[in-house]
């Protein structure tokens, strides 16, 4: 029997499966997540903008983590609470709209691994090979679209999109766990050579925090693209994809706030003194590169 194309305008998005008791806890979680990240990620972009003292290029590059939390998060979470209260065979969304959260979607996450690079125009290829697929199914087993769901509609084979998504991948994790493997080993290095004590407890201080979040969005990401080629296991892949997202939006103020001193001085002028009392454990970390 031939495969009969069936590009219809609409696809039904699974999203979170909880039973109908859990639904309003779950809707508050995220809500207060998301209010969380939106809250302390602006916070920071508004901080930096506002105080001259911050207008430095170093300062300015710290604003894009921020933005990318803010926008990745954006076209993931609201989207995710309003389904909640639908049942999941009516949770729809059209194909356009899916293409272009999948487009925002890798946009985001890799910036998220170098934000100094432009993965737009790969991006665009991606999404361009995906948009000229017909598409037979019309389910995403997915929290959001991504061009791995994108691919499982297809009536063709996506072996090329496969390919090219697996390449894509493996060359951006790669390189952003090349570049985090050299730069560790040269401050660790340094802290060996220099034998300073005070040196060695700001670079634990500073690494780890920022390792800490590194890992937890790399190692998501890696499991999430992983079960994508299994059945079975939609489960455990919703909760990395949420992971890759929420986790890093969450810790990533916190970061800034304690391990810059320039940005936790400005921090503990608009905020009661008291909140911060803490504010002495932390001084002096080293330049906050991720």
């Amino acid at each position: 029997m031939e495969n009969l194309t069936f590009n219809s305008p609409l696809l039904n998005m699974e999203g979170l499966v909880v039973s109908e008791h859990y639904i309003y806890p779950t809707f508050l979680f995220f809500l207060v997540v998301y209010v969380v990240i939106m809250v302390s990620n602006i916070g920071i972009i508004l901080l930096i903008t506002m105080k001259s003292g911050l207008h430095e290029p170093m300062y300015f590059l710290f604003c894009n983590l921020p933005f990318n939390d803010v926008f990745g998060n954006t076209i993931i979470v609201p989207r995710l609470m309003m389904d909640l209260f639908q049942p999941v065979s009516e949770r729809y969304i059209s194909y356009i709209d899916c293409v272009t959260q999948a487009f925002c979607y890798h946009t985001y996450a890799a910036a998220s691994h170098t934000i100094l690079m432009v993965m737009a125009f790969d991006r665009y290829v991606a999404i361009s090979l995906t948009i000229r697929l017909n598409h037979c199914g019309t389910r995403i087993a997915n929290p959001f679209c991504d061009n791995a769901s994108l691919f499982k509609l297809s009536c063709q084979n996506p072996y090329i999109n496969n390919i090219y998504g697996l390449v894509y991948t493996a060359l951006l994790l790669g390189s952003s766990m090349g570049c985090i493997v050299i730069t560790y080993a040269k401050i660790a290095a340094v802290c060996l050579t220099t034998k300073n004590k005070s040196l060695n407890s700001k670079a634990v201080k500073t690494c780890s925090t920022h390792l800490t979040v590194y890992l937890i969005m790399w190692i998501s990401g890696f499991t999430m693209i992983i079960l994508h080629r299994f059945s079975g296991v939609e489960d455990y892949r919703k909760g990395a994809a949420l992971l890759f997202h929420v986790g890093p939006g969450i810790l990533n103020p916190v970061i800034y706030v304690l391990q810059t001193t320039e940005i936790r001085h400005a921090v503990l002028k608009i905020l009661p003194s008291k909140i911060w009392h803490c504010d002495e454990d932390f001084k002096g970390p080293l330049s906050p590169s991720l």
